[in-house]
């Protein structure tokens, strides 16, 4: 199984994240639905409003999703695939894999939205780190009230905590000797204590959700222990990934072992190929935004891994 679809989180969104998809029949449904929970058709959302109700953490997790959704819809049929996602875009893979329709995705992730805008504070934040050790972040963060969020490969990790704070940490950072720190366009502290009070409601809302099996075509790798997901049995680890740290990294390694040569990234953007590629430079590692069209896409999927050319 040498594919893998990446879905990607947020904070990567942009005006045109839906016009690849707009006239495929595939992704109407999905854009409706993503509409229907902001209120507002979704593309007229993004080329009519600020960057900060495109930004806001409930308005972004649902683009993200619907985007990540979408492209997969608009995908050729493929016999074999690994699906992962990375923070919110663990929710658009567990619908890209079949355990909830895309309309129940859409919905789940508003609710995750809305519990951890209860759960966190107004002004709170993420920011990351690149070059410095897991510890050496860990005793930066903690000197500012911050926490790691996600762990990634290269050295690259990801904070959170109130924004002011934030950027503090990231100003200690570099004067650590951090190739690169800065805040990122995240307000909200995802994966850090602070959004404790958020696991309890999300979980509830998963298990009553009704989760099926993943098609038995897409094998789902959960980031929470980088295991194969089976549905039901799964929901406590997507829930707690709220206020636990992600590990990225093990979940790309848990790819690697699992025979995966390619990547697509669905995007918005192209984060996840990027690193990737950086951490495994074997791989063919796409976004869905390296394309201008669909067509495209399904070029480069149909030619197989390179050492099958």
């Amino acid at each position: 199984m040498s594919l893998a679809l990446l879905c990607s989180g947020q904070g990567r969104q942009n005006r045109a994240m839906f016009d690849l998809f707009v006239d495929h029949a595939a992704a109407a449904p999905i854009l409706a639905e993503a509409g229907a929970l902001l209120g507002i058709d979704a593309r007229t959302l993004l080329h009519t409003t600020d960057d900060a109700v495109l930004f806001a953490n409930r308005t972004s997790q649902i683009l993200c999703v619907a985007r990540g959704l979408a492209a997969a819809a608009c995908l050729p049929p493929i016999e074999r695939m690994l699906v992962a996602g990375y923070s919110v875009g663990e929710m658009t893979a567990w619908g890209v894999a079949g355990i909830w329709s895309a309309q129940r995705t859409l919905e789940l992730t508003a609710v995750r939205a809305e519990t951890m805008d209860a759960a966190g504070g107004a002004d709170d934040g993420m920011g990351f780190v690149r070059g410095l050790p897991r510890d050496q972040v860990a005793t930066l963060a903690e000197q500012f009230d911050c926490a790691i969020a996600i762990v990634n490969p290269d050295r690259l990790i990801v904070l959170g905590g109130e924004r002011a704070q934030v950027e503090r940490c990231c100003h200690a950072a570099i004067e650590a000797g951090a190739v690169a720190a800065q805040p990122i366009a995240v307000r909200v502290a995802s994966h850090t204590p602070r959004l404790s009070r958020a696991v309890a409601p999300f979980r509830a809302a998963l298990e009553s959700s009704a989760p099926g099996r993943p098609y038995p075509s897409r094998t789902l790798i959960g980031v929470a222990d980088a295991s194969v997901v089976s549905g039901g049995r799964s929901v406590p680890g997507l829930a707690a990934q709220i206020d636990t740290t992600i590990d990225w990294a093990a979940t790309l390694e848990a790819l690697i072992e699992r025979g995966v040569r390619r990547v697509l990234e669905l995007g918005p953007g192209t984060a996840l190929a990027d690193m990737a590629r950086a951490a495994y430079p074997m791989l063919e590692a796409r976004s869905v935004d390296d394309f201008r069209t669909l067509d495209g896409i399904a070029a480069w999927i149909a030619l197989g891994p390179r050492y099958d050319r």
